[in-house]
């Protein structure tokens, strides 16, 4: 008769031995099972949340000493060539039309334009239908959106039964009242979904 381990026992362990991807795979059988476990539902959110973890005091900081210490100056007389002082500037400081023209428009005439974004009314509806709907792309409309909906299908593939903590049905103020759930979540959010709106508002102001 073999003897085996508790599954929340085995995760767990998996956890202290930093085997977060096995501790969350079998967390996640075990809330498959019985889905209010809250012992299963909080270890594998810690145990996502320290995968993608990064320990700030590990960065490196400049000390004092690379700072008193530092060889790198800013050249003081700038290369020939690379002056901003052009000749034909007029006394502000602008450039003067006469060297850089533009056109009625506003635009120079040395410039880069941007296809399909001339101002002013389309002249033929096949220049209407080419011309983008918002001044920030040169994209269409149906462009734009179709490229969504593939990125965010994508992004479901990864994760057939989808995210593992939908935020926008959960309470987070009744779970901000519990402390060793609320830690666990906050730094679930914070770390692994890096929405940090949600737990500015909601936690910090709890807390």
């Amino acid at each position: 008769m073999g003897s085996e381990m508790e599954p929340l026992l085995l995760a767990w362990s998996y956890f202290r031995r930093r085997k977060f991807q096995l501790c969350a795979d079998l967390c996640t059988q075990m809330l498959e099972k019985s889905p209010y476990d809250q012992a299963a539902w909080i270890l594998k959110a810690r145990a996502l949340t320290e995968m993608v973890y990064i320990d700030e005091i590990d960065v490196h900081q400049e000390g004092i000493a690379e700072m008193v210490l530092d060889e790198n100056a800013i050249a003081q007389v700038p290369r020939p060539g690379t002056s901003l002082k052009l000749p034909g500037t007029n006394q502000t400081g602008g450039p003067s039309p006469a060297v850089r023209p533009i056109t009625q428009a506003g635009r120079p005439i040395t410039g880069f334009l941007r296809p399909s974004t001339q101002s002013g009314r389309p002249g033929t509806m096949e220049q209407a239908i080419r011309t983008p709907r918002t001044a920030y792309t040169a994209r269409p409309i149906t462009s734009s959106s179709g490229r969504f909906v593939r990125l965010g299908t994508a992004s479901m593939l990864t994760s057939p039964d989808g995210p593992f903590i939908n935020l926008s049905r959960l309470n987070l103020a009744k779970y901000a009242q519990k402390p060793k759930l609320a830690k666990a979540l906050f730094e679930y959010i914070f770390h692994h979904e890096n929405d940090v709106k949600t737990v500015s508002f909601e936690f910090v102001l709890v807390f």
